[in-house]
């Protein structure tokens, strides 16, 4: 089969153009790979117009330079090569600077890049010719037609080495070589004429030379070495065309000349010889210093604009009579008939837009004006200026807001014109349509003047063409062999060479009828008809149908016999099932999976740089909606063609039965071809990505285009696709469900996206795009794949935030996952997990309990645990019933118990309501015991002393609740140091580590140890009450500390309390009670005010506030109460109240004397003689001895003084020998000397009496 090839102009996107107006420039720079910043530039050499053709475009190695001829100077422009502006290989950015970002650092005036031309007499007056180029050595070369018939060759030096612009003549004249310094005028000629002077230059550097070909008004061809500088070859032209004598004796001012060079066929050049109404290109072949004609081809009645040369085409761009753009190519090698191949360029939009009374003028009119490929983004904004009057600039604005600018400045006009009156329904609705489509008769205006080509680009190294327009450029795409036939003109078609279609020529002749029937029926279908196929596709109901009501109004609205025709052509058409299987066949891109090209594909889509850019996926979106627009017609028409031939019958047409079977098949494939370019079409028209085009068909095993829409969150895109694929499209059913449902979660559909998961569920294994989804990652456990599946889209559904749709999915995976222990205990922990974070805490209970992993289980019930104490819903933590998991619940909340702080997490209390629950109050009794010491040794504070004697009540309740023989807990551990599971171990302060210590000796602890904790714990709450600062050290004092702590505090009924508790002497009592004592007598009026406070603190019988009683005395007082209260073996704490107001030097009081004289004199004596007091001592003596002796013996505790018939009495004999020794001692003294005769003789009178009475009681005894 030999390849015929047409080309579509699909659209028109903004890219790289040179386009000159009068002094002004505009250069773009667009690339097909990466978007450009600041890609724009224009030019202005103000009174130096631009010669046409007069910009070059030079490659070297580190820079683009832009050689640019005026008519009155040259310039040179030195911009960076893309290669040295980008070092990487790998462009990784999505815009990356153009090579005119720097162009404001150029100096556009340097001498050394331009130059001016001076007014010479000989320079070609009035010539628009040039050429320019690069020597090797990197000057700048200019070539200006001379009058005399030569060339002019202005030379620049290299831009980075000194020299002075030089000037080159190349004369017919002579071969010698002429160099100007500057330039000079020219002596008058007498061979050359005005038909010598170049209409069109061009120029072919080879080997260190130069060739100039220069096309002249003779209509001959010369050739100019500018290294030898004389003019190698002269051709007269119209030697290759009949010519007149009139068209040899014009001058030839319209042609043109083009050269295409190859290196493995050499150049080539393409001569337009201009003539009136006959114009010619002439196509021939450099031989060294020769012409070999290959072929001249003449052209309509067209004018040409421009022309492109390739080595074996000729591409041509004219104005027809209607001033119509029309492109056309042509192989002139090949092409033995001259048959010029028509370039299909895009239509303009439609003159009207027709508007239904039930329609909406604004929202058709929205729709037709931005339709993707309908309308140029700089049209709409150009009609939006004018319309709105100037009032507002509206430059760069984005699709979106540039159709809220539309609407806004329409519906303002509109308005502003229906405000003064009410009008009908009726007229507001013409109204609309007057303005709407005012509005697009301006958008229809500013569309052509922009669509208008200017002049025809082809790439010689991608053989790439292009069409540039002012600031835009449309690029041709070929088409295939199915579109040229269809889009051929009649004329044309019947001329097609049957053997350029098929080798078989037969079937070329049937497929040719074939097409000649599809373009009857396509030229009868009225917007009315096609719209009946298109809603058909849209609603997904079947084409079959909507072809069959197509034909029926086809038949009775057939008044030009258009049914006759078609089957007079069906007549000529040989085999019609083969001929329609193979236009079929042609148009169906439906492969088999292919594991080799599926590397090669996503490869393709890995290449994020390749046709990148926003202006690459502009053109091939718009080739792909081309094709597919064409595709959908032809396939439309065939339909409805099948549906004549099914109703006519004729077994001349569809033979036998086995044949009407067959052409039965290729209805059924017919229609999903339809609707697949119908889907390709929608996508393409409504997506800018460039996407290949095997990987757009629906019905390939790839799913690479539905990944890409997901990948650029074009969700709404991918709905649509899937709708309309899913009624007809049987491959890939299971991935479009999941591409589905990925977008019902993007929408806030969850439950329909739950839907579309589990359909997809039975395809996994079936469909490449969900084997890819499945596979594990690194480390995850491999399952089945149905379940591997099921955990990706558990895994997406957390992450989306749905937990609701995790425990549904979950629940239906773990049916399939019956023998899967392992998948098992993974989805109820799932389930667990999302039921707990819903709050459904009984659900989650109940999952937790059906885990059959045990190290799964308890992490959950751990979980668990934690959540409902943060949640504080403890209710249903201490209920549930925690069959065969008592003891890890227990453990689970004992060891976050110990391990978190007291006071911000309530696990204690957690875990005794947990056992009063379960009647076991030996156990919360234990819980609120360890609370409690807990809380003393950590939180040492009043709100931690307030709660430690709240929980040893509650200890204590716990314990009155058993029977008595069980009402014991065990001491915990000290130090809240508890052994859990992998802790680490202890270290001392080098490192090393700690020994373990021994198995502790259980200690049992009974109600009244807990009662006694509890008075404690009472008593230091009071500690802490009356002073805050004693907190820290009160929480966890021993009784001992507390009794300081009180006696220091001044609270000094507790202290004697709890020594009375804890069996504890009460001597520091009064030692500290009997030093406050000394500290107020001794203190002053604040000292007396504060004492107050800790002697209100105490139980006082009677306190005395009056003005004559001082807090002094009421601590006296108090002190002689504790004393008579609270007495002592031996007189103990008369005699350490003695002993420390001694000590201090304080006078005892008289009622501490008497008190202890009454109690234990002897004592008294001895402590007098300790601090030296004699004279209180012998006072003492003396009155000991008169109440021995019967005066005042009651005040010393004795009841029967000193008589005959007394019992035995003593003396503290050695303490008074002691004071006596003391006294002689101390004889200096007067004082001494007579307390010791006072004592003396008062202790020999006592012995007298002694004797009298001894004597007597031995002479009265029996």
């Amino acid at each position: 089969m030999v390849p015929v090839q047409s080309w579509y102009s699909p659209d028109t996107v903004p890219a790289q153009s040179r386009s000159t107006s009068g002094d002004a420039v505009e250069l773009v720079e667009e690339s097909l790979d990466v978007n450009l910043l600041n890609n724009a530039v224009r030019l202005r050499i103000q009174g130096c117009p631009f010669l046409p053709g007069g910009i070059h475009l030079c490659e070297v190695q580190s820079h683009l330079v832009v050689l640019l001829v005026t008519a009155q100077t040259v310039h040179r422009l030195l911009l960076p090569h893309p290669a040295r502006l980008y070092r990487s290989e790998l462009i990784t950015e999505s815009q990356v600077q153009s090579v005119f970002t720097d162009i404001s650092k150029i100096h556009i005036r340097d001498p050394s890049n331009y130059y001016v031309i001076p007014s010479v007499p000989g320079l070609a007056p009035n010539s628009v010719a040039s050429a320019a180029w690069l020597s090797s050595e990197g000057e700048a070369l200019f070539a200006l037609p001379s009058a005399s018939g030569g060339i002019f060759v202005l030379k620049l030096p290299p831009p980075d080495a000194p020299g002075s612009v030089s000037v080159v003549e190349l004369k017919q004249s002579s071969v010698v070589q002429r160099f100007l310094t500057g330039w000079m005028p020219t002596a008058i000629r007498g061979e050359g004429g005005p038909s010598d002077v170049p209409v069109s230059l061009s120029v072919h550097c080879l080997d260190h030379d130069a060739f100039l070909f220069a096309l002249c008004q003779d209509h001959k061809l010369r050739m100019w070495s500018y290294k030898d500088q004389m003019c190698l070859m002269v051709a007269d032209l119209l030697e290759f065309m009949p010519v007149s004598r009139d068209l040899r004796l014009a001058a030839g001012t319209g042609h043109r000349l083009r050269l295409a060079f190859s290196q493995s066929l050499g150049l080539y050049l393409g001569v337009y010889m201009h003539a009136p109404k006959r114009g010619q290109l002439v196509s021939t072949e450099s031989n060294r210093y020769s012409l070999d004609h290959i072929s001249s081809l003449f052209s309509s009645q067209e004018t040409l604009v421009d022309f492109a040369l390739t080595s074996a085409e000729i591409w041509a761009l004219w104005h027809n009579e209607e001033n119509q753009t029309v492109v056309k190519y042509i192989n002139f090698e090949q092409n033995v008939a001259g048959q010029w191949n028509q370039v299909f360029v895009q239509p303009l939009p439609e003159e009207e837009v027709t508007v239904r009374q039930d329609q909406d003028p604004r929202e058709i009119y929205l729709e037709y004006l931005f339709t993707p490929g309908r309308f140029s983004n700089a049209a709409i904004q150009k009609a939006l200026q004018i319309f709105s009057q100037g009032t507002e600039r509206h430059m760069d604005l984005t699709w979106d807001e540039l159709r809220k600018a539309v609407t806004l400045a329409v519906e303002n006009e509109f308005q502003g014109s229906v405000t003064e009156y009410e009008c009908s329904p009726e007229e507001f609705w013409q109204l609309q349509v007057e303005f709407w489509s005012k509005f697009y008769a301006c958008c229809l205006q500013y569309q052509e003047a922009l669509s208008r080509p200017l002049a025809l680009h082809l790439n010689p190294y991608t053989s790439m063409v292009c069409l540039l327009k002012k600031g835009s450029v449309s690029f041709l795409v070929p088409c295939s062999l199915v579109d040229h036939l269809y889009l051929l003109s009649n004329e044309h078609l019947l001329t097609e060479d049957d053997a350029a279609i098929f080798e078989d020529l037969e079937m070329s002749r049937d497929v040719v009828c074939l097409v000649q029937c599809l373009r009857l029926i396509g030229e009868s279908i009225s917007m009315e008809m096609a719209f009946i196929m298109e809603m058909a596709c849209s609603r997904l109901q079947p084409p079959e149908k909507a072809a069959e009501q197509i034909l029926e109004d086809l038949i009775a609205n057939d008044t030009e016999n258009v049914m006759e025709d078609i089957h007079s052509k069906l007549q000529e058409i040989r085999n019609p099932i083969h001929a329609i299987g193979m236009l079929i066949r042609e148009m169906d891109y439906e492969t088999d999976a292919d594991m080799e090209r599926a590397p090669q594909l996503a490869l393709r889509m890995s290449l994020s740089q390749l046709f990148g850019s926003g202006t690459a996926a502009h053109v091939v979106c718009g080739g792909v909606a081309k094709i597919c627009t064409v595709r959908f017609l032809l396939c439309r028409d065939l339909l409805i063609l099948q549906q004549l031939l099914l109703r006519l019958g004729d077994p001349m047409v569809l033979g036998g039965g086995q044949l009407f079977q067959s052409h039965q098949d290729l209805l059924h494939r017919t229609s999903p071809l339809l609707l697949s370019y119908f889907l390709i079409r929608w996508a393409s028209q409504c997506l800018a990505s460039d996407v290949p085009m095997d990987t757009l068909w629906p019905s390939n095993p790839s799913f690479l285009f539905p990944e890409c829409l997901m990948g650029s969150c074009q969700y709404t895109q991918l709905q649509e696709y899937i709708r309309l694929l899913q009624p007809w499209c049987h491959v890939n059913m299971g991935s479009c469900c999941f591409m589905m449902g990925r977008c019902y979660l993007v929408m806030g559909e969850g439950h329909k996206a739950l839907d579309c998961f589990c359909q997809a569920a039975s395809e996994v294994g079936r469909e490449e795009f969900l084997d890819r989804l499945i596979q594990p990652e690194e480390g995850e456990v491999v399952s089945t794949p149905r379940l591997q599946y099921y955990n990706k889209v558990l895994r997406l559904l957390e992450m989306l935030g749905l937990p609701e749709l995790v425990i549904e999915l979950a629940t239906l995976a773990i049916m399939e996952s019956a023998d899967d222990w392992r998948s098992q205990a993974t989805l109820r922990t799932c389930i667990f997990k999302h039921h707990l974070d819903l709050g459904h805490n009984s659900e989650a209970y109940v999952a937790l309990t059906q885990n059959p992993d045990p190290g799964r289980q308890l992490d959950c019930l751990r979980q668990l645990v934690v959540v409902l104490c943060e949640r504080s819903q403890l209710q249903d933590l201490v209920e549930f019933p925690y069959v065969n998991l008592h003891n890890e619940v227990v453990g689970i909340i004992e060891s976050h118990a110990r391990a978190v702080d007291l006071m911000t997490h309530n696990y204690y209390e957690l875990l005794y309501a947990f056992h009063v629950y379960r009647h076991n109050y030996r156990k919360a009794g234990t819980v609120m015991f360890e609370y409690g010491m807990r809380l003393g040794r950590e939180v040492r504070t009043l709100r931690g002393l307030q709660k430690q004697g709240n929980c040893f009540l509650a200890a204590i309740n716990c314990l009155r609740l058993i029977r008595p023989e069980y009402a014991w807990i065990v001491q915990p551990a000290s130090g809240a140091v508890y052994e859990r599971p992998g802790a680490s171990p202890k270290r001392s302060h080098d490192g090393e580590c700690m020994a373990v210590p021994t198995t502790r000796q259980i200690e049992i602890l009974e109600l009244e140890d807990l009662e006694r904790e509890c008075l404690l714990a009472r008593i230091r709450l009071t500690l802490v009450e009356h002073d805050v600062s004693a907190a820290a050290v009160a929480g966890n004092s021993t009784p001992e500390e507390t009794v300081s702590l009180l006696v220091r505090a001044g609270l000094f009924d507790s202290a004697i309390t709890l020594c009375q508790t804890f069996k504890l002497p009460l001597t520091p009592i009064f030692e500290g009670l009997t030093f406050k004592c000394i500290k107020l007598q001794l203190g002053g009026e604040a000292a007396q005010a504060k004492a107050w406070d800790w002697l209100a603190a105490n139980q006082l019988s009677a306190l005395v506030t009056t003005k004559e009683s001082s807090a002094t005395d009421e601590a006296w007082r108090l002190l002689s109460s504790y004393l008579e209260r609270y007495p002592s073996q031996n007189s103990l704490y008369h005699r350490c109240v003695i002993n420390k107001l001694l000590a201090h030097g304080i006078p005892l009081p008289n009622w501490l004397i008497n008190s202890y004289k009454e109690v234990d004199a002897a004592e008294l004596l001895r402590l007098y003689l300790n601090y030296d007091l004699l004279e209180e001592a012998v006072d003492l003596v003396l009155e000991y001895v008169d109440a021995v002796l019967g005066k005042g013996h009651q005040y010393f505790g004795i009841e029967v003084p000193l008589s005959p018939a007394s019992p035995t009495m003593w003396l503290p004999y050695t303490a008074i020998d002691q004071l006596l020794q003391a006294l002689r001692e101390s004889s200096a003294s007067e004082n001494s000397v007579v307390l010791y005769e006072k004592l003396n003789d008062k202790m020999e009178d006592y012995q007298q009496k002694v004797s009298v009475a001894t004597m007597e009681r031995l002479y009265c005894r029996p």
